[in-house]
Order: C-alpha cells, then sequence, then structure tokens
C-alpha cells in the first residue's frame, strides 16, 4: 500500500524541479544578459515623437538586444510602449532586458558633454551644437538672424556669437536649438558679474564691445603675457577713433583663416570686419574668445601703445610701439626676419 504514496511524492517531486528550471529560466530571460555586439555603437537614440516599434526597431537593428520576443512580451508588461522618452541612451554589455526597459521607461539618459572651444562663425557653432544633439540646424539659424529673438537676450545677428563662451556644456541629448541656446546664454550672463561689468565700464566698453575685442586678441596672439598689452593697443584705438589694422579681421572677412600673412590686396577685401578699411569694431566677435583673452581686455593697463609687431626671433611675443616711427623701426626688423625664412 507504500507504493503509490512513493509514485506520487516522486511525481511532485520532478514537478517541482520542473517549475523551479522553469522559473529559472524565466529569471535568466529577464535578469540575464540580453545584449550582442552593437552594430552601431553603445548608444541608442530615440528621436523625439518615436514610436515604440521605431524604438524596437532600433533596439534590434541596431544589435543591441538578442531575444527581441522576451522583450517585446516584457515591455508591454511594463508598459513601455506608452512610456516613450526621446534621448540617448547607454547600452552597456550585459545588461539585461530588466535594465534596458527599467532604463527607457523611466528615461535615464547619458548626458552629453559639450565642449565648446574656439569658433570662429555661426556655421562652426550650429555644426558643433547639431552633431551632437538633436536640435534641428535650420531651426538654429533662423533663430541666429531671428532680431525678436535675438533682441530679448541684447544682441542681433552679428553679436550673438558673444554669448558663445568657450566652456564645457552639459546637455541631455534631445535638447532644442532653443533650450541649449538659452543654457549657453545663462552661462555668458553668469560670467558677467557687476565686477565684471564694471571693468568694462572702467575701459569705456561695453560686454559686447570687450568680447569683440577680446576676439581679436585671442586671434593675435597665444602668448598669455602679451593679451593685455595688445588690448590696450586696440581700446587706445578705439578710443582715439583709428582704424583698428588688425590681420585677424581681415582673415574673418576673406573667410580664409589658414593665411599666415597678410598682403596688400588682402587689405582691400570689401567687408565690415575689414578694420583697414573701417573704423570703430567690427559688428561682431571674430572668434569666441576664452575666458582668459576677456579678462586680459578687462585688464589690460592704462598704456599709450597704439601698434604692435610680432618680435623677430619668431618667439611668439610681440614689441610694442607708442609712435609709429617706432613700429616703423619694428615692422622692418620682422620683415626681414620673415624674408630671411622665406615667409610669404
Amino acid at each position: 500500500m507504500a507504493a503509490p504514496k512513493k509514485k506520487k511524492s516522486r511525481g511532485l517531486f520532478y514537478v517541482s524541479i520542473v517549475f523551479i528550471l522553469l522559473l529559472l529560466f524565466i529569471a535568466y530571460k529577464v535578469f540575464g544578459p540580453n545584449i550582442i555586439s552593437h552594430t552601431q555603437g553603445d548608444y541608442l537614440y530615440i528621436h523625439t515623437g518615436a514610436s515604440y516599434e521605431q524604438v524596437s526597431a532600433s533596439l534590434e537593428q541596431g544589435g543591441f538586444v538578442s531575444d527581441m520576443s522576451t522583450f517585446g512580451l516584457l515591455a508591454r508588461m511594463a508598459k513601455l510602449p506608452e512610456h516613450i522618452h526621446a534621448g540617448k541612451y547607454k547600452i552597456s554589455n550585459g545588461m539585461s532586458t530588466y535594465h534596458i526597459i527599467r532604463m527607457l521607461h523611466a528615461g535615464r539618459q547619458t548626458p552629453v558633454k559639450l565642449v565648446i572651444s574656439k569658433l570662429r562663425t555661426q556655421q562652426d557653432f550650429v555644426h558643433l551644437l547639431c552633431t551632437n544633439l538633436e536640435a534641428d540646424s535650420a531651426t538654429l539659424k533662423q533663430m541666429l538672424h531671428d532680431p525678436e529673438y535675438l533682441s530679448q537676450f541684447g544682441f542681433d545677428s552679428n553679436t550673438v556669437m558673444c554669448a558663445v563662451l568657450p566652456d564645457t556644456y552639459d546637455f541631455f541629448w534631445n535638447t532644442t536649438a532653443d533650450k541649449a541656446f538659452r543654457k549657453i546664454e545663462k552661462n555668458y550672463t553668469k560670467f558677467w558679474s557687476d565686477e565684471r561689468r564694471q571693468q568694462a565700464k572702467d575701459h569705456g566698453l561695453t560686454p559686447v564691445k570687450a568680447t569683440i575685442i577680446a576676439s581679436i586678441v585671442d586671434e593675435e596672439t597665444n602668448m598669455t603675457a602679451d593679451k593685455p598689452k595688445i588690448a590696450s593697443v586696440y581700446i587706445n584705438r578705439v578710443h582715439k577713433g583709428m582704424k583698428l589694422q588688425a590681420d585677424p579681421t581681415v582673415k574673418f572677412a576673406i573667410g580664409d583663416f589658414t593665411i599666415r600673412r597678410i598682403t596688400g590686396p588682402m587689405l582691400e577685401t570689401p567687408s565690415p570686419y575689414n578694420t583697414y578699411m573701417y573704423e570703430g569694431l567690427p559688428p561682431g566677435p571674430i572668434c569666441t574668445p576664452s575666458p582668459g583673452s576677456l579678462d586680459a581686455v578687462l585688464q589690460a593697463p592704462e598704456t599709450t601703445y597704439l601698434y604692435f609687431c610680432a618680435k623677430e626671433d619668431f618667439s611668439g611675443y610681440s614689441n610694442f610701439a607708442s609712435t609709429y616711427d617706432e613700429q616703423i623701426k619694428n615692422a622692418h626688423i620682422y620683415q626681414q626676419a620673415l624674408n630671411a625664412r622665406g615667409i610669404h
């Protein structure tokens, strides 16, 4: 009579084993790695307005998920189709279906660190921003030329690049052009503290004018020690109503930043940015100057300098002069050094 009980207990044992194995299999499918080789990089990009079907296709076609059937089943159970968040998501090796769904459901995207260094044109700015963010390039271009939009920040289409300070900015990838610009402009406003505004005022400058001068200084030299003195030259020229005659502005007017030596015909380039042809400051900055160059302008010493010329030793430093005769001597020495090296 004991045999049937033994058979029954043995049957329950096997059922239990199968049940446990089934649970382990399900747990593995949910919490085990579900990542294969990434054929399109380590990041999944979900565009604004993307559907769940488009996200699934990106996961599959990008080589992110190996078992789409399990993913699809669990995604619907977690109501992921109703919680699609645009953004940039890092898919790491070993991630499980559970972790991927949880990340996407919560919209935990990876921030983009956008490093802005020296930019010379609006086109450079648009390219940098819209290559690294979802921001639409056409929208950004339109914003940078929209008088009504720019007026709220105190800029116009020529001076707007004053707002773009070299720095490292953290953005979410799906940031719009408007939000991106506002964040960058906020950094500009923060830089221009009351103390810096007063320093500019002491030199008879506004933040925009100081930035334009700083952009020229930044293009003139990499030598930190010379920057304040070069700034003093341009400030003195502005106050005297003299033409700035800054070579970097000619390069900007021509649109060729590889030019090493400005020659006579180049000085006749018809452009408001050509400071050999027009008095005063150019309409806007010719690059995004570093904070160091901006502070060099604000901290420029009081000098009588009206001229400067590269030193003949090609050290990168300059000789400064208060009179035209002194400048001619310095320029002649430098010209001889150029000719001796065959630089044209």
